[in-house]
């Protein structure tokens, strides 16, 4: 960190005003000491008059910081006793000049803020900057998750949701849903359609043809020796499984093709009045509650809860470590097609404008009354010597040159005077 140079300059333009005043305090003693008659008259007028001019200034310039000479002369040290009128003028000030709404509003109007954002955004360098810091910001979220008290706060969470929440009245929901319209009558074509296909695959058929042959000769042993004189009972088995499979082939084919089918109606009424009990009868709800809570009070439940965590933390750490990860690269593109759409989109700029100068406007009024206080009770707070001293090292600097002028002006003041003397003396 390099000093500050202030003080330096400060101190370097002080002493040319002095080196200025005694300068002229030299010329007045010499011009009179030679007799101030001649040339030596008009020194004697400049040196005279810019002698008064440099100590007048001196004079003003330290009375707005401190008292000159440490004399107690009314107001002098202007700055250290009118402090807290000062901080409440500059409270007042950045109030009315910075958080009047109305200029506020009128300032970003002009600015056009989601044309700026539009234009920002559009350029891939921006939007992918913006991108990284936001990859930033969201690996260190993660890290102040990481700990073990937010993980436990989490499980916590999960498990108290998990615990409140109405399953069955979920569940009727749910089930409304899917028998709205007629989706469930579509489910049960699917179900039917796929269970048909199933039956007519000859491993299946080959599976009941060898169930029925097992089951015979275990139950009717002798017939079974009498049948296989005849036929093989496989053979018998075999057929009385084609059999059977077509036969419910043909029954699944029926419920398929009639709408209003018995099973169709039965399965249609069973449906209604089980989602009806889910939505309103406390002993099934009551029922459906206790195997939610076994489930979530189940050890592989709760290893479940923690591990998913795990995972998803272990995932989205990953992902975002890597400066090309999918969450990255997702919200780059996010971010500049915003861009793009802004600069296509009159209504959505619009809106966006609507939206900021509301916000200001509320902000700016939510934030009057405070900022101003805060700015007022800080500047107050401040040790009044050090207040003085940053204010002298920002303008002091400047106000030397009042010396200079001072002492210029005034020794040309007295160079007219002078003349003017001679001109009337010479009348």
């Amino acid at each position: 960190m390099t000093d500050d140079p202030r003080p330096a300059q400060l101190r370097r333009m002080k002493a040319i005003a002095l080196a200025m005043l005694l300068a002229m305090v030299a010329g007045f003693v010499l011009s009179h000491a030679m007799g101030n008659r001649g040339a030596w008259a008009w020194v004697a007028a400049f040196c005279e008059a810019a002698t008064v001019g440099a100590l007048a200034d001196w004079f003003a310039v330290v009375a707005l910081f401190r008292r000159p000479l440490g004399l107690p002369i009314p107001h002098t040290a202007i700055i250290p006793r009118n402090k807290a009128r000062i901080a409440d003028s500059l409270a007042a000030f950045v109030r009315d000049h910075f958080l009047e709404p109305q200029t506020l509003l009128a300032r970003l109007e002009v600015f056009d803020p989601a044309t700026k954002l539009g234009e920002w955004l559009s350029r891939p360098e921006q939007s992918q900057k913006l991108a990284q810091m936001a990859r930033g910001w969201m690996l260190q979220a993660l890290d102040l998750l990481d700990e073990r008290a937010v993980r436990e706060s989490i499980q916590r969470f999960v498990i108290a949701r998990l615990r409140s929440w109405d399953a069955a009245a979920t569940a009727g929901e749910v089930m409304g849903l899917l028998t709205a319209d007629g989706r469930h009558q579509a489910l049960l074509d699917e179900a039917l359609t796929r269970l048909a296909r199933y039956l007519d695959g000859e491993a299946v058929k080959r599976r009941a043809s060898a169930l029925m042959v097992k089951h015979a000769r275990r139950e009717w042993p002798k017939l079974v020796g009498t049948v296989n004189w005849i036929k093989p009972v496989e053979g018998i088995a075999d057929n009385l499984a084609e059999r059977i499979a077509h036969a419910m082939l043909d029954e699944l084919n029926e419920i398929l093709s009639q709408p209003r089918h018995p099973i169709r109606r039965d399965y249609e009424r069973w449906l209604r009045d089980y989602v009806e009990r889910l939505r309103g009868d406390p002993a099934l709800a009551a029922q459906v509650e206790r195997i939610k809570q076994n489930l979530i009070d189940h050890p592989s439940v709760q290893d479940y809860v923690r591990g998913l965590w795990d995972q998803i933390h272990a995932a989205l750490r990953a992902d975002l470590e890597n400066a090309d990860g999918t969450l990255a690269g997702h919200l780059q593109r996010s971010l500049a097609g915003l861009g793009q759409a802004l600069g296509r989109d009159p209504a959505l700029r619009e809106a966006i404008n609507q939206h900021v100068l509301g916000g200001a406007e509320k902000l700016a009024l939510r934030l009057r009354g405070g900022v101003t206080d805060y700015i007022a009770q800080t500047v107050k707070g401040w040790d009044e010597r050090h207040l003085v001293r940053q204010l002298e090292l920002s303008v002091g600097r400047d106000l030397q040159y009042i010396r200079f002028n001072g002492t210029l002006v005034g020794g040309l003041i007295g160079l007219a005077l002078h003349a003017l003397i001679v001109f009337l003396d010479s009348a």
